[in-house]
């Protein structure tokens, strides 16, 4: 792929970009840059380039406004203490980033053009990846997203297509830090049913959940739970995090998925590190009964949830209107175990037997 670029002639300053890496929050700052390409019928993908970090001008007839034909992905760069930066299981981001595309009829990427794109945004930007320190875990957020940009209010798949990279530098997602995060059960709403877009990471499926988030929020919780949509006594994700059960005999079990849960990544590569060190990881279907049961017989013995932004973080208490589940012991665990060995990889502290590190630069 033919990448053109043009340089940004008023980059953040070597002062300004100090003082956002030093506390940059989550989603909140942005890069010099972005990768921009588009999509016609005619002309499959042309135009790749990476230009100056600014707003975008839209139709007001741009049919993704209209409905919501849009895709992304979520990833990280990693800066390891020689300097050299790094990604983690890029491919893998551009095979879900395809099928998703397959489910909402948008155009899918090839996986060399996917990674080219994100890796030549960061070699641009590479100064905005934060420096490696044991425990501050800071990294370079990448979010490539697709999305329908023909203005027409037909509703058919669009004729024209953006994808673009952007990148934010990113510090611990929750508040606080990497600690147990205190989750409401959403008895109201669900995320996703059968035949719908609940594999797919598009925006639709976090606007459904943003409602339930909000009640999480005014009973003083972090995040949502949500059951499955058929009977609603199943335990499938949270609003943007896969969930893990521990048992006090080494087994852990997570919801399988089942084309109403996001295939994450972290999630598969918890569930191979796990294997690694003995547990049997069972995916399967996990009633919200047997969460109650299993922690108040002492049969289940951790709680934890992983993704992307927030890596792996301990699950406390479940809270729902006239009940609970109460909290687990949260550290020390199999989650501490299983975080401190992604994250050295990933920062490049610990080999790397599974090959899921690319060097970017």
């Amino acid at each position: 792929m033919e990448i053109t670029t043009k340089l940004s002639s008023n980059p953040a300053s070597d002062d300004r970009l100090a003082e956002i890496l030093a506390e940059p929050g989550f989603g909140q700052h942005f890069t010099d840059h972005m990768f921009t390409m588009e999509w016609a019928p005619e002309q499959g993908w042309h135009g790749a380039r990476i230009e100056p970090y600014g707003p975008l001008q839209l139709d007001p007839a741009t049919s993704v406004l209209h409905y919501a034909q849009e895709i992304f992905e979520g990833m990280k760069a990693y800066r390891h203490a020689d300097g050299s930066v790094w990604a983690f299981r890029p491919e893998a981001n551009a095979v879900r980033m395809a099928k998703s595309a397959q489910r909402l009829a948008l155009p899918q990427l090839d996986i060399d053009d996917f990674v080219q794109s994100v890796f030549e945004l960061v070699k641009v930007d590479q100064r905005w990846v934060p420096e490696a320190a044991e425990g501050n875990e800071k990294s370079l957020y990448l979010r490539p997203f697709m999305f329908a940009s023909e203005p027409f209010l037909g509703v058919r798949s669009s004729h024209h297509v953006t994808y673009m990279v952007i990148a934010s530098p990113a510090g611990a997602y929750f508040k606080g830090g990497a600690k147990p995060v205190r989750i409401w059960l959403s008895e109201q709403y669900t995320r996703a049913g059968r035949g719908g877009m609940g594999a797919a990471k598009t925006g639709g499926n976090y606007a459904s959940s943003l409602v339930a988030q909000d009640e999480a929020y005014a009973h003083g919780c972090d995040q949502v739970v949500f059951l499955d949509e058929a009977e609603g006594k199943y335990v499938e994700e949270l609003g943007g995090m896969n969930l893990y059960f521990v048992y006090n005999d080494g087994r852990i079990v997570t919801p399988e998925t089942g084309g109403t849960i996001l295939e994450g990544i972290t999630r598969a590569s918890i569930i191979e590190l796990a294997g690694k060190l003995g547990h049997h990881v069972e995916e399967r279907k996990f009633a919200l009964d047997e969460w109650r049961a299993g922690v108040a017989s002492g049969e289940i013995t951790e709680v934890f949830a992983c993704g992307t932004a927030a890596v792996v973080t301990s699950v406390g208490e479940l809270v729902w209107e006239g009940g609970s589940i109460p909290s687990l012991p949260t550290s020390g665990g199999v989650a501490d175990t299983l975080r401190r060995q992604l994250v050295d990889i990933q920062y490049g502290r610990a080999d790397d037997p599974y090959g899921w590190m690319r060097k970017i630069v």
